[in-house]
């Protein structure tokens, strides 16, 4: 797997605080930010028509500096996302990406709007997510090896992380926020 190949998890935790209290002691703290996700459609295919949903493309603007992303979902039989193609870079004027974004035709989902707290954790980094109208989730990716990496293991190594911690039942969304917010997240897991 190249650097391109996004392995994570994104869960609603029945108990967040074993988790902020390990982060605090053994964690590197990285940033506090307000990210505003707006995520599109393009004319020539309909990212939604899909179940599940399979593919994303987002600009994002977190406190003032904008990308662009795209995102391709590889699940397993089940519905569980394994892992994803993922294309991001930094742009300089979010408006005008909008601009062009609308000449071609590409049609606005829905905006995701989050405060985001990041750690680092050995081969993770580790978000904590309040979203508007979702609630308080974590978002753990793994930065390790990615080269010959058994994507199954990283995330069954991850749910082990926080059950380890204490952190309760795990909601594991296979979709992603925006999924949640339109009413289409096919399958959640309560670990």
């Amino acid at each position: 797997m190249s650097k391109e190949t996004e392995i994570e998890i994104q869960a609603k935790l029945e108990n967040s605080k074993p988790l902020l209290e390990f982060l605090e002691k053994e964690g590197k703290f990285e940033s506090e930010n307000r990210q505003s996700d707006e995520y599109f459609t393009p004319p020539h295919r309909d990212f939604l028509a899909p179940r599940p949903i399979e593919e994303w493309f987002r600009l994002r603007d977190s406190n003032g500096k904008f990308s662009v992303n795209y995102k391709k979902w590889h699940f397993d039989k089940e519905g569980r996302g394994l892992y994803a193609d993922e294309y991001e870079t930094k742009i300089e004027n979010i408006q005008m990406m909008r601009k062009v974004l609308e000449s071609l035709n590409f049609k606005s989902i829905i905006v995701v709007d989050k405060k985001r707290k990041i750690w680092k954790y050995k081969d993770y980094e580790i978000s904590m997510d309040s979203v508007k109208n979702l609630g308080d989730f974590v978002e753990i990716e793994y930065y390790g090896e990615r080269d010959h990496a058994d994507h199954k293991e990283i995330m069954d190594g991850m749910i082990a992380f926080l059950k380890n911690l204490g952190c309760g039942t795990l909601e594991v969304n296979h979709a992603g926020y925006p999924a949640l917010l339109l009413g289409r997240c096919e399958r959640i897991d309560k670990i």
